[in-house]
C-alpha cells in the first residue's frame, strides 16, 4: 500500500506530516511512500532529501491523494480535501471530530477511515502516539521564548557595576504537557516561577523542576485529572472562585502569565479576567496558548498581539508548533509512525485497521461507512494518583501498649527456638561422641550470634558487613599457617591452597568494604 502526504494548505501552516527519517521507518513497514512536490520546503526538507530517502515526489496534490492508500496530514481537512477519499482509503490527520460534523458525515458518505490524532487516548502504551503532547510541549517552550522575545527585561537576576537587575516572575496557568515544558524553560532562563492547576497530582511534579505550586485555601476535595484520562476536568462553582481570587492577588506581582489550561471538547475556561489584566504591570506579558478555543484571557484576539492601555502585551498567536516547523514536523511524523507500526503489525504494508485495540478504537472516528465517535472509554484505564489511606494517629498509651505486645511476641518466639534448639542438641549429645559435640556447640552457637547479628543491620550496609566479615572469618588462615610445616606433601599441598584462599578472602574483604563506604563519602 501507499502512504502520501499532501502539502498543508492552511495559511501560515509550515509543519509536514512525514520526514525523510519518518520516511525510512515506513518503508521499513512495507510502505511505498510519496509526498507532494515542496510539502516540506517550509519545515526545511527539500524535495531531494526525500527522494534520498526512497520517497517518490507527486507533483500535485490531487494526484497524491487519488494514488495513496493512506493520506498522512497535520491540520484539519478541508470540504475539497475530504471530497477526495474514496472507499477503503484511510485519513490520519487532526480532525476536530467534536466540532467537525460534517465532515465526519463527508467522510462516512465516502466510506474512508479516518483516524483523529488529537484523540489518541492518554494511557501508557499510546504515550509514542500522542501528538498532542508532542505538540504542546513545543508549544509550551516556544511561548516561554515568545513572551522574552515581548518583555523588556532579563528573566534572570543580576547584579552588575551599572545596578541590581531583579528576576522576572512568570506564573504558568495549567500544568500540564505545556505546562510543564513552559515551566522547565522559564525555571532554566532564571526566572522565578509559580505554577497552578486543578490536579493536585502535579504538584511534586512542578516543585521537583523548580518551580513553586500555587494552592488554594479550599478545604472541598477535586476531582483527580488523572482519573479523566490526564485532562483536567470542570470544577465547581466555589473552586473556580477560589481560584480567581487568587488570580487576582497574583497579578499585580507577576511580569509574565502563560495560560494553557483546556478541556476537551469544550471552550477555553475564562482564567484570566479583564480586571486583572488592567492590575498587572506596564511592560508585562501573557501568552495565552488556548487562544484557538477562545482564550483563558478575556482579552486574548485570536493571531494577534495586542497591547493594552495599561501597556500589558497579549499575544493570541494559535500556530506556536509551526513557528518550530522543523521541530514540530519531526515529532509529528514520529507519532505517525508509530501509529502505522499498530496499525502494520505484520510489516507487511497492508493496514489491519482493528476496531478492538484501545488505541486504534479510540482515534478512529469513521470506519466503513460509519461514524464511531465518540469512542467507548478504553478497557486500560488512565492511572489515577491514588490517594493515600487515612493513618489513625496513635495515642503514646496506645503506642506504649503496642511495644509491649511487640516484645512480649518475640521474647516468646525467642524462647521457643532456644528451647528447640536445647531439646535437638541434648538428643544429639545422646548419640553423638564428645568430640564431635565440641565442635558441634561452637558452630551453632556461631549461627545463632551471626544471625542474631546481620538480623538487626539495615539493608543497605549488608554487602559491606558480609565482606568485613568474610575478613574476620579468615582467622582460619591459623590453621593453615600450623599446618603448612608439616612432613606430608598433601598436607602441606592442601594447607598452601588454604593459606592462598583465606587470603584473597581477607583482602578482597577489606577491599570490598573500603570502596562500599566509600560511595558514602563525598570527598
Amino acid at each position: 500500500m501507499k502512504i502520501g502526504t499532501p502539502k498543508e494548505i492552511l495559511d501560515g501552516e509550515n509543519r509536514v506530516a512525514m520526514t525523510p527519517d519518518s520516511a525510512v521507518q515506513l518503508q521499513k513497514l512495507g510502505y511505498e511512500c510519496l509526498i507532494e512536490k515542496g510539502a516540506g520546503e517550509a519545515a526545511g526538507f527539500s524535495d531531494a532529501a526525500y527522494e534520498a530517502a526512497g520517497v517518490e515526489i507527486v507533483k500535485t496534490a490531487a494526484s497524491l491523494w487519488k494514488t495513496a492508500d493512506i493520506v498522512a496530514k497535520v491540520r484539519q481537512p478541508t470540504e475539497t480535501e475530504l471530497k477526495r477519499l474514496t472507499k477503503g482509503k484511510t485519513l490520519i490527520s487532526f480532525f476536530n471530530p467534536a466540532g467537525n460534523e460534517e465532515g465526519m458525515e463527508l467522510a462516512k458518505s465516502k466510506g474512508a477511515n479516518v483516524i483523529a490524532m488529537e484523540m489518541v487516548p492518554r494511557i501508557s502504551r499510546a504515550q509514542k502516539m500522542d501528538a498532542l503532547s508532542s505538540m504542546a510541549n513545543i508549544a509550551g517552550y516556544r511561548a516561554v521564548i515568545e513572551a522574552g522575545n515581548n518583555f523588556g527585561r532579563f528573566f534572570t537576576g543580576q547584579v552588575t557595576a551599572a545596578g541590581k537587575v531583579p528576576p522576572a516572575k512568570v506564573l504558568i496557568v495549567g500544568a500540564g504537557v505545556a505546562g510543564l515544558a513552559a515551566i522547565g524553560t522559564s525555571t532554566s532562563l532564571g526566572a522565578i516561577t509559580y505554577a497552578f492547576d486543578v490536579r493536585p497530582e502535579v504538584a511534586e511534579q512542578v516543585e521537583s523542576m523548580g518551580a513553586e505550586f500555587v494552592y488554594l485555601d479550599f478545604e472541598d476535595d477535586q476531582q483527580d485529572g488523572a482519573s479523566t484520562g490526564g485532562y483536567a476536568s470542570v470544577q465547581s462553582e466555589e473552586f473556580r472562585n477560589a481560584q480567581l481570587a487568587k488570580f487576582r492577588e497574583l497579578a499585580p506581582e507577576m511580569d509574565i502569565v502563560i495560560t494553557t489550561a483546556l478541556i476537551p471538547n469544550r471552550e477555553a475556561p475564562e482564567l484570566w479576567t479583564r480586571d486583572m489584566v488592567e492590575s498587572m504591570k506596564p511592560g508585562s506579558v501573557i501568552v495565552d496558548l488556548a487562544a484557538e478555543k477562545g482564550g483563558n484571557c478575556k482579552l486574548t484576539v485570536p493571531d494577534e498581539k495586542i497591547v493594552t492601555d495599561n501597556g500589558v502585551t497579549i499575544i493570541g498567536y494559535t500556530d506556536f508548533p509551526s513557528r518550530m516547523a522543523a521541530q514540530s514536523s519531526s515529532l509529528y511524523a514520529t507519532n505517525i509512525r508509530h501509529m502505522m507500526s499498530d496499525l502494520t503489525p505484520e510489516k507487511d504494508g497492508q493496514v489491519n485497521h482493528d476496531m478492538e485495540d484501545d488505541v486504534i478504537r479510540g482515534s478512529t472516528v469513521t470506519y466503513e461507512g460509519e461514524i464511531t465517535f465518540p469512542p467507548p472509554p478504553p478497557k486500560v484505564q488512565a492511572i489515577a494518583a491514588q490517594k493515600k489511606p487515612e493513618v489513625k494517629e496513635l495515642t503514646p498509651e496506645e503506642k506504649k501498649a503496642q511495644e509491649i505486645a511487640a516484645f512480649k511476641a518475640q521474647t516468646k518466639q525467642q524462647f521457643t527456638l532456644l528451647g528447640v534448639g536445647g531439646a535437638l542438641m541434648l538428643l544429639v549429645g545422646l548419640i553423638a561422641p564428645a568430640s564431635f559435640m565440641q565442635h558441634f556447640i561452637v558452630f551453632v552457637l556461631a549461627i545463632f550470634v551471626g544471625f542474631q547479628v546481620i538480623w538487626n543491620v539495615a539493608h543497605s550496609l549488608h554487602t559491606p558487613l558480609m565482606a568485613i566479615t568474610n575478613a574476620i572469618s579468615s582467622i582460619i588462615i591459623v590453621g593453615a599457617l600450623m599446618q603448612i610445616g608439616s612432613g606430608s606433601f598433601l598436607v602441606i599441598l592442601l594447607a598452601a591452597l588454604s593459606v592462598f584462599m583465606a587470603g584473597i578472602n581477607i583482602f578482597g574483604g577489606f577491599l570490598v568494604t573500603r570502596r562500599m563506604l566509600a560511595m558514602f563519602q563525598k570527598s
